[in-house]
């Protein structure tokens, strides 16, 4: 039987020229990452010495702490703050100023981070003359930094999920005697938990991202992973930070097939509550 050879049409091929331009630098990235030559655009044969030079290497690995602990704080606090904002602009009615403080909110979505980074600095100098505090730029001052921007996303993902709830549940639970706030932990909290996590995660990502902040507000005791990576990539690139990109794909592809797989395990036990409550 002669097999019939159909031709991919025009989204297939252009999905996967896509996918083929996003995935393709990071695959050869991680195939470098095993150069033996200390040249990396130079193959010269395989050798995972650089993964144990990265281990060697304290300045990297004391970036990388700090920057995930900065990151873990900064998500956090910037759940918390841009949830409090989402409710506001959209659970509470008109009011004076609301449309400055929507503005407000989004602002550093669309802010140069230049000027950001810039008007933080100022701000901390300012602070420093007038209360003495911060006496010196570190950790404390990256985290409120990224925490302030931070904050932008997350409200701007936790609106879009509260505007798709319906609010005659959280109605019906407080004509039941459910106080406002207990109504917004046991009914609302539950529903826009989808969105928390989102934003959270978004959140860690720019953190652990940003380099043009926190070169602003950081000093000399305090260097984020961003930072050591720019200044060693201006003296010439090592294979190390090949290495080092290579574990950070891993570390992401992981946590993004445990969160897939949480997700997709949740949507299968209400899938299965649905049926059950349809069938009785």
């Amino acid at each position: 039987m002669r097999l019939l050879y159909r031709r991919p049409d025009f989204t297939t091929v252009m999905l996967v020229l896509g996918l083929l331009f996003l995935y393709l630098p990071m695959g050869v990235l991680v195939v470098y990452s095993f150069n033996e030559s200390q040249l990396v655009t130079v193959w010269a044969g395989f050798s995972p010495k650089w993964y144990g030079e990265l281990f060697a290497d304290r300045q990297i690995l004391s970036a990388v702490w700090t920057s995930l602990r900065i990151a873990f704080l900064a998500a956090s606090m910037a759940v918390c703050l841009g949830t409090v904002a989402a409710f506001v602009m959209t659970r509470f009615g008109k009011f004076r100023g609301k449309t400055a403080l929507s503005s407000m909110v989004t602002a550093p979505l669309v802010m140069p981070e230049v000027i950001t980074g810039l008007s933080l600095l100022l701000l901390f100098v300012q602070m420093a003359q007038l209360i003495g505090w911060p006496t010196d730029r570190g950790m404390a001052t990256i985290w409120i930094a990224h925490t302030t921007f931070c904050s932008a996303y997350v409200a701007v993902v936790v609106a879009a999920r509260l505007r798709e709830i319906d609010r005659s549940i959280e109605e019906a639970a407080m004509d039941l005697g459910s106080p406002p706030l207990k109504t917004f932990f046991t009914v609302t909290l539950p529903v826009i938990s989808p969105a928390l996590a989102a934003g959270w995660l978004l959140a860690f990502t720019l953190s652990l991202d940003d380099l043009v902040i926190a070169s602003f507000v950081s000093g000399p005791g305090a260097n984020t992973l961003p930072m050591v990576v720019f200044s060693s990539v201006r003296m010439g690139v090592s294979p190390k930070i090949n290495a080092l990109a290579t574990l950070i794909i891993l570390a992401v592809s992981v946590a993004t097939l445990i969160a897939w797989w949480l997700m997709h395990r949740k949507e299968k036990k209400r899938r299965l509550a649905l049926q059950e409550a349809e069938s009785q």
